[in-house]
């Protein structure tokens, strides 16, 4: 670990290193969400588990297996790299609720006016079927507001925490090695989530690129956590009460994606532009 390097490209380790923190948490969160959802289908007496049908207890089920994932990507990169796990959450400053609280309100506006155009300029893109409640909707809306935090916060310290630092390892000189664990980071995180469409795989390695940078600039996770918390909680919200009180589907099939995707690309950006403001700021009143 180098003090004088910056967040994302501080560790040195062995080559082979980075390719077990790229390919574990995959496996473990597979194992977690195939267990999990063959568990729900005979609670549910779901003939296909699998479904893209998105019930109480497979959101549970996903948010679960995919924070587990990220505190196991990150356990595992502090074990190999012998580094402290604190290093991995922020460098070389110390974690700040402060800024976390402070993305977390500019990201919740951002995400929020995203949403609201997008209802306005192309209200059929989400798939919003219309507003009603029922018993699925109020126990959709606990589960979400309850454990996507969990869920967001672990694809961040997987991805921005674990697998950026980690793939930036294989490169010495600071800028190449930043943009080496960027491009690697966020095509990881959008294969994982497994769409063949190429606005929405698109869309998912921009906002890998967007919570990178956002990491980077303000050396911790504080800010991409904020923003995928937001994101991830009011997308979540809104989807469930625009399914007229049934469960909701996410589909990701080709097609799926259309160009209203650039709204939500430019709510990225945004909050990116804030991060490097307020950290601008920030260091220009207090050297630390």
């Amino acid at each position: 670990m180098d003090t004088s390097r910056p967040f994302g490209a501080h560790l040195r380790m062995s080559w082979w290193k980075p390719l077990v923190v790229i390919l574990v948490p995959p496996l473990v969160m597979l194992a977690l969400q195939v267990l999990s959802y063959l568990l729900v289908g005979v609670i549910e007496g779901s003939d296909d588990p699998f479904s893209p049908t998105i019930t109480p207890l497979k959101s549970l089920a996903v948010n679960l297996s995919i924070g587990a994932s990220g505190v196991v990507a990150l356990l595992l990169l502090a074990r190999i790299a012998k580094v402290p796990w604190r290093s991995l959450i922020s460098f070389p400053r110390a974690f700040d609720t402060r800024r976390l609280t402070y993305y977390l309100v500019g990201a919740a506006l951002l995400v929020g006016a995203g949403i609201g155009l997008v209802a306005l300029v192309a209200p059929d893109s989400p798939g919003w079927v219309g507003f009603g409640v029922s018993g699925t909707t109020v126990a959709l809306l606990v589960v979400t507001v309850l454990t996507t935090p969990l869920q967001s916060a672990g694809e961040e310290l997987w991805w921005r925490s674990a697998v950026l630092p980690a793939a930036a390892s294989w490169v010495r000189a600071v800028r190449p090695a930043l943009a080496v664990g960027l491009v690697i980071s966020s095509l990881g995180f959008a294969l994982l989530h497994g769409s063949s469409d190429p606005w929405l795989f698109g869309y998912y390695t921009f906002i890998g690129v967007c919570t990178g940078l956002m990491a980077i600039i303000s050396r911790g996770i504080e800010a991409p956590v904020a923003f995928h918390v937001a994101n991830n909680v009011l997308f979540g919200i809104v989807n469930t009460v625009l399914a007229d009180g049934e469960p909701y589907a996410i589909d990701r099939s080709t097609d799926s994606g259309d160009a209203s995707l650039l709204i939500l690309g430019a709510v990225n950006v945004a909050m990116v532009v804030l991060v490097w403001l307020r950290e601008r700021r920030a260091r220009a009143t207090s050297p630390g």
